[in-house]
């Protein structure tokens, strides 16, 4: 008989210890279906719409553009990438970018300039270089986010590429050399891109990095005596439909 009693007993509290651990499961499901979600999520958007509301204004103006460094990550052999989509398989949130070239002594548009640009991926990298210390990831053999094309009777070229991401040390930028028909150098800059509250730069959010220790265009060494905003694009669009940027470059 004691033996019977003290496994009923014994059966009971393995009943109520089950049980417990089943209501203690259940209210805490909540928070870890919650938890990772957050830490599954690549975008921080703050407005809950996905859609840029600060959209910036673009250069609006006929001054010449500023002349930039091309930086440490040129195309090597731009001719070799005629084409108005570069994205080259790269993944990321979806960008057309319409920069028109213009001539800054009278504004009028400037057909059949010849425009390459080139931008890093969504982790920060660029194509044709990598594998030492200013970039660990070794890209050298690929030419993603990387082209070239000449201007329409409206001085504007139109390139499908990716929102590009960040690396240490520089905001958010695209790289834009200008040549004449005949091949000779007119302008090396850099567009800037809108940020704040409802900014594109905010909603894409680094992507997988995030933002902490981005660097904003105020402190970013290109950028931060472009007091005018004349390196500053207009990019609208959302998370959803992809961006679109459109940039007036003076030459």
């Amino acid at each position: 008989m004691t033996i019977k009693v003290v496994t009923i007993i014994s059966i009971i509290m393995e009943r109520k210890v089950f049980l417990k651990s089943l209501i203690i499961g259940a209210l805490s499901a909540p928070a870890i279906i919650e938890g990772c979600k957050k830490s599954s999520s690549t975008v921080d958007d703050p407005s809950g719409t996905g859609t840029v509301t600060n959209s910036g204004t673009g250069n609006t103006s006929c001054t010449v553009a500023p002349t930039e460094t091309e930086g440490p990550f040129p195309t090597k052999a731009p001719s070799s990438y005629s084409r108005s989509d570069i994205t080259d398989g790269r993944t990321g949130y979806p960008l057309t970018s319409k920069i028109t070239i213009n001539t800054a002594s009278n504004c009028a548009a400037l057909a059949g300039a010849i425009v390459d640009i080139w931008h890093c991926d969504a982790e920060g990298n660029y194509s044709e270089y990598g594998g030492t210390g200013m970039q660990a990831t070794n890209y050298q053999s690929v030419h993603f986010l990387r082209g070239r094309q000449v201007t329409d009777a409206n001085g504007l070229v139109t390139f499908t590429s990716i929102f590009p991401g960040w690396y240490s040390g520089r905001a958010t930028h695209i790289h834009v050399h200008v040549y004449t028909a005949a091949g000779n150098s007119l302008k090396i800059t850099q567009i800037a891109f809108p940020e704040g509250s409802g900014a594109a730069v905010t909603l894409v959010n680094g992507y997988k990095k995030g933002m902490s220790g981005y660097t904003y265009n105020a402190n970013d060494n290109v950028f931060s005596d472009d007091t005018l905003k004349i390196e500053v694009a207009s990019v609208t669009g959302s998370l959803t439909e992809g961006f679109a940027l459109t940039m007036k470059v003076n030459v």
